[in-house]
């Protein structure tokens, strides 16, 4: 399923969404308004940053998810944690 930007012409709300073929998105906001207008979005690389990385695998593992870990850092990270 390809994801999608539009723009509700009745409020002009701008979100994305995930369309399958054959179906309508609607407005989240208007809950009934089909009339919008896609937009053309750029895909952008991922940023390879070891800063966000690191950043990100806190948070995985605030949230329980340490496959991203080795065994050897998933046992230092809860050490410290």
């Amino acid at each position: 399923m390809p994801l999608y930007d539009y723009v509700c012409r009745n409020c002009r709300l701008r979100f994305e969404t995930l369309v399958r073929a054959g179906t309508t998105p609607v407005c989240p906001r208007c809950r009934r308004s089909t009339e919008l207008d896609k937009q053309v979005s750029a895909p952008s690389a991922p940023v390879r940053s070891k800063a966000i990385i690191t950043a990100a695998r806190r948070q995985a593992a605030r949230e329980g998810h340490f496959s991203n870990y080795s065994a050897e850092e998933r046992s230092e990270f809860l050490r410290r944690s």
